[in-house]
């Protein structure tokens, strides 16, 4: 591994402004170790040399005529691919859309493009974003750089493993329940959800369309913010966009002083269901808040305990509505069947081949949810319970600036451990759930080892809706109060690196 390819996205761009190295030199050095290692990681589905280093290249010819883009003006991306990119293919992980090769690209790559990021590849992800692990994906699982026998988390998998095993410095994911930070936490990476709507949805695939949300992947805090102001603002192509600016989450980070700080546990995320050792990493990261002077309280969010229900109610209705479309007529695969092929056969074969199990299982769920006779009493309630969340929410945030919670239950289980298991698949998301269903942002940080395993752990921070300068607050003091301790971004410590 080169010094490069371990740099945070932060020093790579100040290498790129003070002209130490180029974009072409970063670029190339990402994809010769994205060339020799993704055989081994899986974390890319499609790797793109040539339009990658012409992007490079053009960052470089901008730079030298005085015309920066942004703050990440030359430094190389990963793309996960559920968002569509007219010049690679964008197959959701799906083999329905295999070999698809969009005619727009979405809202954050053309953000990407104006900031002059050269884009890497496009990284793996469970089949249109349904798991936990990535293990559902039509083209196989990514593995985790802690250790290779291992899942990176999910639905974006991909971009986790990608980050945490520096084959990009950092990475777009998309997070429908916890699909960001459920993979930041077992990948030792920095994962955040923005506000709902902060970032345009145009051009990603939708899962559950009221869920969804497109935000960053990386290495530390401050990489997340400078990509989170680079993707988000408003677009008129997205009716769900946000009409004003959250503001700077950079500013945010470089303001950040825990004097203060008001911070809330949630009572009903912090005792039972977690492994000993992520218990006892959060318990570490509430004892430095209260020693470096943060007022910490215990908050009750009782409807918390209906959330992974609703959620799995209120995500598959969308989901079967969203995936309609893939009714081998308009696009993606087509498979004919024997006999007569009316239009009906057509579009069950085409189904039938390029569904996998868990889009399948989703969608007959979905369909049920919403079928005649059963919609009150299922989604309308699920729906209701949403509500209930929100209103525990917004009670929490009249008592405390931000939230914290373990981001997940448990360290990284053993791919196939839990592939034929769902609803312990689906408890993977009990903490990271309620931040989609009120529409606030979450962040994912690492805070430490929680196993004998030497697997990593992460702590989440809620903030109430729109002010997710605040959450890159609370995130900023976390991290520093761990990089004091460790002297560097816990991913320096990934025992693969030198291996891989």
């Amino acid at each position: 591994m080169t010094a490069i390819t371990s740099s945070t996205a932060a020093e790579l761009a100040t290498l790129i402004q003070t002209k130490k190295a180029s974009s072409v030199e970063i670029t190339t050095a990402f994809l010769d170790r994205m060339e020799s290692l993704n055989a081994k990681t899986n974390s890319y589905l499609h790797i793109d040399r040539s339009n990658a280093l012409e992007q490079a290249k053009r960052a470089d010819q901008q730079l030298a005529a005085g015309k920066a883009s942004s703050p990440l003006h030359g430094v190389p991306i990963a793309v996960k691919d559920n968002l569509t990119t007219t010049d690679a293919p964008t197959t959701s992980g799906s083999k329905i859309l295999e070999g698809w090769i969009p005619p727009y690209d979405a809202t954050v790559v053309t953000k990407l493009r104006q900031a002059s990021m050269p884009i890497l590849g496009k990284t793996n992800l469970d089949e249109f974003a349904m798991g936990s692990s990535t293990e559902f994906s039509a083209y196989g699982p990514s593995k985790n750089p802690w250790d290779l026998d291992r899942i990176p988390g999910g639905s974006g998998g991909g971009s986790s493993s990608a980050v945490s095993g520096h084959l990009a410095p950092i990475a777009i994911g998309s997070d429908t329940g916890g699909s960001i930070r459920y993979p930041a936490a077992v990948t030792g990476s920095v994962g955040a959800k923005p506000t709902y709507g902060a970032v345009s949805r145009y051009g990603l695939i939708a899962l559950a369309s009221s869920l969804d949300q497109i935000g960053p992947v990386a290495n530390t805090v401050l990489d997340a913010a400078l990509l989170q102001d680079v993707i988000s603002g408003h677009d008129p192509h997205d009716s769900t966009s946000l009409p004003n600016s959250l503001g700077s989450m950079v500013k945010a980070v470089q303001a950040a002083d825990i004097k203060g700080l008001k911070v809330g546990v949630v009572k009903q995320l912090s005792s039972d269901g977690f492994q000993a050792g992520v218990k006892a990493c959060f318990d570490d990261t509430v004892a430095k808040l209260v020693k470096a002077g943060a007022e910490v309280v215990e908050v009750d969010c009782p409807s918390f305990e209906y959330a992974v229900a609703a959620y799995y109610l209120i995500l598959p209705a969308e989901a079967s509505s969203n995936l309609a479309k893939f009714d081998s007529v308009r696009f993606g695969l087509r498979s004919m069947p024997e006999g007569n092929p009316t239009i009906e056969r057509v579009m069950a074969a085409t189904r039938e081949k390029g569904f996998g199990p868990e889009v399948k299982r989703r969608i007959i769920l979905g369909t049920y949810a919403l079928s005649s006779g059963y919609y009150d009493a299922y989604y309308g309630s699920a729906q209701k319970v949403r509500t209930l969340i929100q209103l525990d929410l917004a009670a929490a945030f009249e008592k405390v600036d931000v939230l914290i919670t373990p981001t997940a239950p448990t360290t990284a289980f053993k791919i196939g451990e839990k592939v034929d298991d769902p609803l312990a698949m689906y408890l993977n998301d009990i903490a990271t759930i309620p931040a989609n269903l009120a529409g606030i942002p979450g962040m994912s940080v690492p805070n430490g080892i929680a196993s004998e395993d030497g697997l990593p752990s992460g702590v989440q921070i809620l903030a109430p809706a729109m002010q997710d300068d605040q959450m890159y607050r609370a995130a900023s003091i976390i991290e520093s109060l761990y990089h004091a301790e460790w002297g560097a971004p816990l991913i320096s410590r990934v025992p693969n690196l030198e291996v891989l």
